[in-house]
């Protein structure tokens, strides 16, 4: 398929207000798409070079896209003068349409891009943007302009367009995931709910869409969980012991962690009996399916210790002092963050994991399991390799309680509490586990005070001693694709803090007016409230009573910042 042919369907789809219609429109661009090309439409519509579960980025900045853009321009067109048309017509695909790319001329016109007819065809972008991707070391920044440059100068003012926004993950067409799922299910005549489950084990929109048009249902329904390759994690709610018993008549109780979410897939080397070898690899995945197996040694040492049967668990890794006492959650993202001198790290914070669920065990995946069922397996898997006969001495089981006494319930919390961990997390014992689904089946109890997860959209610079930090903040949640503010925080920040959040958010500073600074939507803050009360003052119709900062979400981006609904919901 052109370019060109899928930067005109993604202009018609920009430009449908309703969801039925674009689903539509979607369907006919996977219809479209040629046999080597579906895999990746079906990952561009969506903003996405690579599979949902695969961590590799292009690790592109604004700027090094500014400087391509500039090149494509012309002689007299400088990152500067990008930068300042962005101000001006305030997205970036707005910014690139507007440049006449192709008058560079001679061989540096097809630096990273390949000569040829000039029509550039979306396998050539993917192969572009993944030889970007592999970029690294010296000369990588010139390497990646250079293949940028080789695009941009192909491209017509429409696939410019889009081809930016690509670039910097800001598609923002409208196409969010369940459009894809409809219409792979539409355009190839398979059940959507069979779609779903695919999608859910595979995390890979691509592949499902290939496999249901080459294989129908039957390939769809072969489509398993692979240790290896990560899944989304299951999402809970805030709720209360007394609405979980009403509905559900008995509870599933856990302690919850004041930890970073973790998945663990292990192959051992060999099987149990140890006649058969196998690749002995263990991975460690984020809650974003991010690989930090490298930044957290102790889940390694543990896994190789402890497990001598393929799984995938479910867990969180918990920072703790000398005497194994849980420290504070930013502790633990100290070490989420750590590339080099790991071992240093390790000295400075020691983490170790507790697991409450197991997603797949010796080949089997447990996902349609009962949470009952699946925790028993978990047991299994743990104890296996401990000598302790009592699951409460099992190192690394989460346990699990089953009551009907809001009493006894209470009381749990109450020891979780005296622990040092957060409270307890309420769960429905049938439950089955829903990869990235946020459900009423899943909640979590916390005492303190409610929190949400707001993207941070401007700010302002300090005054007095504080004039050089960046000390309010704008919050906002999501409505689709476009954000609405909901207030502003500055309190509960550290001097100290603030010079942190200052240092994080300064790249991300899109315009500037005066002391006010607009942001692009990359940093996530997690802000307590007292209440939420409808106000004109904010593009939400809401705001947050009393916000108060708790802490930076490094762990979460703009698509698992909350919702404006959930605001609503939480308002009534």
């Amino acid at each position: 398929m052109e370019f060109a042919t899928f930067a005109d369907r993604a202009g018609t789809i920009e430009a449908e207000p309703a969801d039925l219609e674009i689903v539509a429109h979607v369907e006919t661009l996977l219809e479209e798409a040629g046999d080597d090309d579906l895999e990746i439409v079906a990952r561009f519509v969506q903003g996405r070079v690579f599979p949902a579960w695969n961590s590799t980025t292009l690790d592109i900045g604004p700027s090094t896209c500014y400087e391509a853009i500039a090149r494509a321009g012309g002689t007299n067109v400088s990152a500067d003068d990008v930068e300042d048309r962005l101000a001006e017509l305030g997205e970036i695909g707005a910014v690139a349409a507007s440049y006449d790319f192709g008058g560079q001329q001679g061989l540096d016109a097809f630096t990273g891009g390949g000569a040829g007819d000039g029509d550039l065809t979306v396998r050539e972008v993917h192969g572009t943007l993944t030889d970007l991707a592999a970029a690294e070391g010296s000369g990588s920044h010139d390497r990646k302009v250079d293949l940028l440059f080789g695009l941009f100068n192909r491209c017509s003012s429409d696939e410019a367009r889009y081809l930016a926004r690509l670039v910097l993950s800001e598609m923002r067409i409208g196409v969010g995931e369940g459009s894809v799922r409809d219409a792979i299910a539409d355009a190839f005549s398979v059940p959507e709910d069979r779609v779903e489950r695919a999608l859910q084990v595979s995390n890979d929109y691509g592949r499902v869409a290939r496999i249901a048009r080459d294989e129908g249902l039957d390939g769809l329904d072969a489509i398993d969980l692979e240790v290896g390759r990560p899944v989304q994690a299951m999402l809970a709610q805030a709720g209360t012991v007394t609405d979980a018993l009403e509905e559900w008549d008995e509870a599933a109780v856990e302690w919850k962690y004041d930890g970073a979410r973790i998945q663990l897939h292990h192959q051992p080397a060999a099987t149990a009996d140890g006649t058969d070898p196998g690749s002995g690899e263990t991975r460690v995945f984020s809650r974003n399916m991010e690989a930090v197996t490298d930044a957290l040694p102790e889940v390694v040492e543990y896994a190789e210790a402890t497990l001598s049967e393929s799984v995938i668990l479910d867990g969180e890794v918990v920072a703790v002092d000398e005497e194994g006492e849980p420290l504070p959650f930013q502790d633990v993202l100290t070490r989420f963050r750590r590339k080099h001198d790991v071992e240093k790290a390790r000295e400075d914070v020691s983490v170790r994991p507790v697991f409450f669920d197991c997603l797949h065990a010796d080949g089997e995946d447990l996902l349609e399991k009962p949470l009952t069922d699946r925790h028993d397996r978990l047991e299994s898997v743990l104890t296996a390799g401990s000598d302790a006969s009592d699951p409460a001495d099992v190192e690394g089981l989460s346990l699990l309680w089953l009551t009907d006494d809001a009493d006894e319930i209470e009381s749990i919390d109450a020891e979780a509490l005296a622990a040092g961990h957060e409270g307890i997390m309420l769960k429905a014992p049938d439950s089955r586990y829903s990869p990235g689904r946020r459900g009423k089946h899943w909640r979590k109890h916390k005492p303190e005070v409610e929190t949400l997860d707001c993207v941070v959209t401007g700010a302002e610079w300090g005054e007095g001693r504080r004039a050089t930090v960046l000390g309010t903040f704008e919050l906002s949640v999501r409505d689709g694709d476009d954000l609405e503010t909901v207030g502003k925080v500055a309190t509960g920040i550290t001097d100290e803090k603030l010079t942190e959040l200052t240092e994080l958010l300064e790249p991300h500073i899109v315009t500037e007016d005066g002391q006010t600074v607009d942001l692009e939507p990359a940093v996530v803050f997690e802000v307590g409230y007292e209440e939420i009360q409808t106000s004109p003052t904010y593009s939400s119709g809401y705001a947050l009573r009393f916000p108060r900062f708790v802490g930076v979400r490094h762990d979460k981006g703009f698509d698992d910042a909350e919702t404006l609904e959930r605001v609503e919901s939480l308002r009534s």
